[in-house]
């Protein structure tokens, strides 16, 4: 897996990741202490709404991203996304009203919810060849899971010489230091520019539209609200366990949210092997049950020690589900397409996040937490049975269609799909000029693209 680290660009960027984590670990941190010192009893509404701001700005922002982002240059728009994000975090410790901390929080998220997407979608046009994909996948997983654990440790480690207030100094090196390493490198450019010249609501929407009409993406929401449901329970409820049923205190909570990495830390660390011998959708649906069975098993926790297991089996059943995602996003849209298609999963996967949240606080609240572990078992299960149904076994790809004889305009140049005469003044390719397409069938790699709107019945 280690040996992806070889390639400059990826090194770099795979740093720039690091530091981004470490700087937003430390800031969730400094955060919560913030709310606390601004609103003392209240601090768990005000975090709560921040937490709902950040799906909010996730949802809304990542979709105008991917409508626009192909007009920037890769490194240019990276750079600043870390810039302004370093920029909204040091303002922070200077707020003296909640309100502030919302409108920061947004801001701060929505550069996020650019950044990420983006940042996403470039890696396998460096890592071209699946094999070395998956080892960046699973190193990026290991990046995410290491963080929830390094990032508490600092903090500790920082707060017992220093206020909360230099978290935040911490965040802004972490996010000065990524930009560093991204200016550091040459980006490579999108290989499709036809995106660029789609204009309005086809463009805002072609992410959503390659997502929904390629079956293997429909099965891959399903299965990421399967995650959603359990991680919800997790982030939401496992203070309110700990302290309530198992009378334990902070490093105990701490233990718990270790376990859940460490589960998560050992699918990534195996699972490039592992996708050797087995599916993409074989992993997602050995996930769904892992997180099912592992909510289930919770209602008959009995102490600490069986708690500590639940958890790492709950983390292990997610990273079955997020660490091969890339995958089936890298391989279902063209170059040029997949920032607009990581940043539309980016913004439905959330979705699922945006419903349980508040879910699993509520219910667990109203019903208690047996309740709620049923409740959020149920819509894993349900969620896991709808990935399986929607996402066909026989996942070829290429598949055999028919063309038919359609007269449209884009950008293009002449492939098997183009071959039309011209009169002299539609200039080199690629170029853009009204056009017929013959009636044909054949087969090749099937993407939902300007000649591929409908995924094809099954023959």
């Amino acid at each position: 897996m280690l040996g992806i680290l070889y390639d400059r660009r990826f090194r770099h960027l795979f740093g720039a990741q690091v530091f981004s984590l470490l700087g937003t670990g430390l800031a969730t941190i400094a955060l919560a202490l913030l709310a606390y010192d601004l609103a003392q009893d209240n601090a768990g509404i005000v975090l709560g709404t921040a937490f709902a701001i950040k799906m909010v700005a996730y949802v809304g922002v990542s979709p105008l991203v991917g409508a626009f982002a192909a007009n920037f240059p890769r490194r240019t728009m990276l750079v600043t996304l870390d810039l302004c994000r370093a920029g909204m975090v040091g303002l922070l410790p200077f707020v003296s009203e909640i309100w502030q901390v919302y409108v920061l929080v947004f801001l701060f998220q929505s550069f996020s919810a650019a950044f990420t997407p983006t940042f996403q979608a470039m890696i396998p046009d460096i890592l071209k060849d699946e094999k070395s994909y998956t080892n960046a996948l699973s190193l990026s997983r290991l990046a995410y899971d290491l963080e929830s654990l390094v990032s508490p440790a600092l903090s500790a480690l920082f707060l017992m010489f220093i206020s909360f207030h230099w978290l935040f100094l911490g965040t802004v090196l972490g996010f000065i230091a990524s930009a560093v390493l991204i200016m550091s490198i040459t980006l490579p450019v999108s290989q499709d520019k036809a995106y660029v010249r789609e204009e309005g609501l086809s463009r805002f929407t072609k992410g959503f539209r390659i997502y929904f009409a390629t079956p293997r993406l429909r099965g891959l929401l399903a299965f990421s609200f399967a995650v959603s449901a359990a991680g919800a329970m997790v982030l939401v409820n496992t203070v309110v366990l700990v302290q309530e049923k198992l009378a334990g205190g902070d490093p105990l909570v701490a233990l718990f949210f270790g376990a859940y990495g460490v589960g998560s830390m050992c699918v990534a660390l195996g699972l490039p092997s592992l996708l050797t011998y087995f599916t993409d959708r074989q992993s997602m649906m050995a996930g769904a049950v892992t997180l099912v069975v592992g909510l289930v098993l919770a209602l008959w926790m009995s102490g600490i020690g069986t708690g500590l297991v639940i958890w790492a089996i709950l983390g292990a059943g997610a990273s079955l589900i997020l660490t091969p995602s890339g995958r089936l996003l890298a391989r279902s849209a063209h170059p040029g397409d997949r920032t607009a298609l990581y940043a539309g999963h980016f913004a439905l996967s959330h979705c699922g996040w945006l419903i349980t949240y508040p879910m699993a606080g509520w219910v667990g609240a109203t019903f208690g937490l047996p309740a709620t572990f049923m409740l959020m078992a149920i819509l894993a299960a349900v969620a896991g049975l709808f990935g399986m149904l929607l996402w066909p076994a026989e996942d070829g790809k290429t598949l055999t269609h028919d063309h038919e004889a359609p007269i449209h305009e884009h950008l293009h140049v002449h492939d098997e799909h183009h071959q039309h005469r011209h009169e002299g003044w539609e200039g080199p390719e690629p170029h853009h000029h009204s056009h017929r397409h013959a009636p044909i069938r054949h087969r090749h790699v099937f993407i939902i693209d300007n000649h591929h709107a409908a995924w094809p019945k099954a023959r």
